[in-house]
């Protein structure tokens, strides 16, 4: 019977170690799938059919400056890739690479193997500690004690297990229980993107919807176009037996009422309304754009974004056109001029002591396109 467990045992061992790996590769070596600007023109599909381009399209979709070109439905742009990517829920620092279209069922498959690999792990050095203790543990009338030089019971072990081996293994599982409890969190994530077809960065657009309808009272109704409404149905869009997920990456089955332009268009909507609401600022102290910043004082050390969002440098006389902040923190954008002229653009998180509200004095200084000039 022992000997049926141990070969069991051993099967689960070499198939989560094997498969492991090879889902590592493939998520970290598989394109998400890129919506390359020379490939991608504005009717969604390749250029190599040879079809023309239609002008109704350019309304709908967004338009990214640092790829130049036109944005499929659901792709973002990832500024690690520094590609425009299809599906895009995030980019992973872990596999260096983004979790997208292509690549998110084996993405979501390791996040399921690699907490039962560490539960396999874990149920191993609990066994092994608990067999080597209980070998070497003897009882007397007012103590207990451990002899963690040889086995009692057992003069000659087949594996030496001393104290450095014992520290080790209590080091192993906590590795193991931490790694089970993280990674099957990310597992759980992950499986509610695929049911709810809904993913991370969507997930907040829909909520800015909400906040946005809310705010301006304009009694819209935003529906999420590619929830089916089924949570199998939405499951069967990102797992075939095939392992290629269903569709292109550029036309999604969307639920009655919606159309594929549904998502861009309400997104073009929150992009107008953050420029009406962006305010212009001046820069009157340098910053080198450092995470933690020492000199700029104690709660903007202590308060900086716990995010990925990059900080920009600042040179006094700069102009930043800021979108959002928080106490001590503000996030814009620089080289307003570049920007406007189809430049690279400087986004980032700067210091709020950095910076002061500019004031138009006179009718010749104006503020930049859709700039709010009163707040």
């Amino acid at each position: 019977r022992m000997l049926m467990l141990s070969q069991q045992d051993n099967r689960v061992f070499h198939f989560v170690n094997r498969f492991c790996p090879v889902l590592l590769l493939a998520i970290c070596t598989k394109v998400p799938r890129y919506v390359f600007p020379v490939e991608l023109h504005i009717r969604l599909t390749y250029l190599f059919f040879c079809l023309k381009e239609k002008s109704q399209d350019c309304m709908y979709l967004q338009y990214c400056k640092v790829c130049q070109s036109y944005k499929a439905p659901r792709s973002h742009h990832c500024r690690k890739c520094n590609r425009c990517v299809m599906k895009m829920d995030h980019h992973c620092p872990w596999i260096n690479n983004c979790c997208g279209y292509q690549n998110h069922a084996s993405f979501t498959l390791f996040l399921l193997l690699a907490p039962l690999g560490c539960i396999h792990a874990s149920f191993i050095f609990v066994m092994t500690m608990y067999t080597q203790l209980y070998n070497r543990i003897s009882f007397g009338w007012s103590s207990v004690k451990i002899d963690m030089s040889a086995a009692k019971r057992d003069p000659r072990p087949i594996i030496p297990f001393g104290l450095s081996a014992f520290a080790a293994s209590l080091f192993a599982l906590g590795l193991a229980l931490g790694t089970t409890i993280a990674v099957g969190m990310l597992f759980i994530i992950q499986m509610k993107v695929i049911l709810t077809n809904k993913t991370s960065i969507e997930s907040w657009i829909e909520e800015k919807a909400k906040d946005r309808i809310q705010y301006y009272q304009t009694g819209e109704t935003f529906i999420f176009p590619y929830d089916m409404g089924s949570k199998w149905k939405n499951f069967k869009q990102v797992f075939t037996w095939s392992g290629i997920p269903e569709g292109d990456g550029l036309d999604w089955p969307v639920r009655d009422g919606c159309h594929q332009y549904s998502l861009t268009i309400e997104q073009l909507k929150q992009k107008a309304d953050k420029r009406v609401r962006s305010v212009r600022y001046r820069a009157v102290e340098d910053y080198s754009g450092v995470c933690c910043p020492v000199t700029k004082g104690v709660k903007t050390f202590f308060t900086t974004p716990c995010t990925e969002e990059p900080r920009i440098s600042l040179s006094k006389g700069d102009l930043i056109l800021a979108t959002r902040g928080l106490k001590h923190w503000m996030y814009g954008e620089k080289n307003l001029d570049s920007a406007a002229d189809g430049g690279v653009r400087e986004r980032g998180w700067f210091p709020r002591k950095c910076v002061e509200k500019c004031q138009y004095d006179s009718e010749t200084d104006q503020p930049v396109d859709g700039e709010k000039k009163n707040r």
